[in-house]
């Protein structure tokens, strides 16, 4: 059996990834693909748990133990979950993946970029770290960013990355770019109609299936 492939779209809030992975997985299943759709770092029991520690923002911690905290639900995601999935000819469609710690524990919020891939190196593998398809959503206008996570609404428990200052959310918007740049993937712009931005990702993969 063909092992499946592992797709991440990754991007700054409210760029839009839970939109797009759930279009990519309605694309594949139209083609005959089965897909397992993650958004991390939720996707399985603990993993859900560690979300909720991850989320309160009314939890002051350390930035390493947010990357720890990451680096477990990803531990339980993938040898759990994902790696059995492959091998079983599903896809994996995954909304982030370890790019987003690199974005915001390390250019957000300054921790060493080298110990943040060593870390996940730790708790997954290389498999992992080496997606077989990677996209950036980005989205330079700050207001409409802005606009998108307000139309959530109020949470109980203010999101503690979502609520820092615009000075942080540049250094992760350019720090993504930067991982993009550095690891070949396509930057794609979200602010565009939501079809558009599905039918460019889906021009990346159509060719390969």
């Amino acid at each position: 059996m063909e092992k499946g492939k592992n797709v991440v779209i990754e991007g700054h809030d409210g760029t839009g990834k839970s939109t797009q992975i759930k279009l990519l997985g309605e694309k594949l299943a139209y083609h005959g693909i089965e897909s397992i759709v993650f958004e991390e770092p939720a996707g399985g029991p603990i993993s859900n748990e560690i979300r909720n520690i991850i989320k309160n923002g009314k939890f002051e911690r350390e930035t390493m133990t947010d990357l720890l905290l990451f680096s477990a639900s990803r531990c339980e995601l993938w040898r759990k979950i994902g790696k059995s999935a492959l091998e079983e000819g599903k896809w994996i469609v995954s909304a982030r993946n370890y790019y987003s710690s690199i974005a915001y524990q390390g250019y957000g919020l300054g921790l060493d970029l080298k110990e943040i891939e060593n870390i996940t190196r730790i708790a997954t593998d290389e498999q992992y770290m080496n997606p077989d398809y990677a996209f950036l959503l980005n989205l330079d206008d700050e207001k409409e960013r802005e606009r998108r996570i307000n139309s959530r609404g109020i949470l109980e428990n203010p999101d503690p990355f979502e609520s820092r200052r615009l000075d942080f959310q540049e250094r992760v918007r350019l720090g993504y770019i930067a991982i993009a740049k550095d690891r070949n993937i396509p930057i794609i712009s979200a602010n565009q109609p939501i079809e558009t931005i599905s039918d460019k990702i889906w021009s990346y993969i159509e060719p390969n299936l």
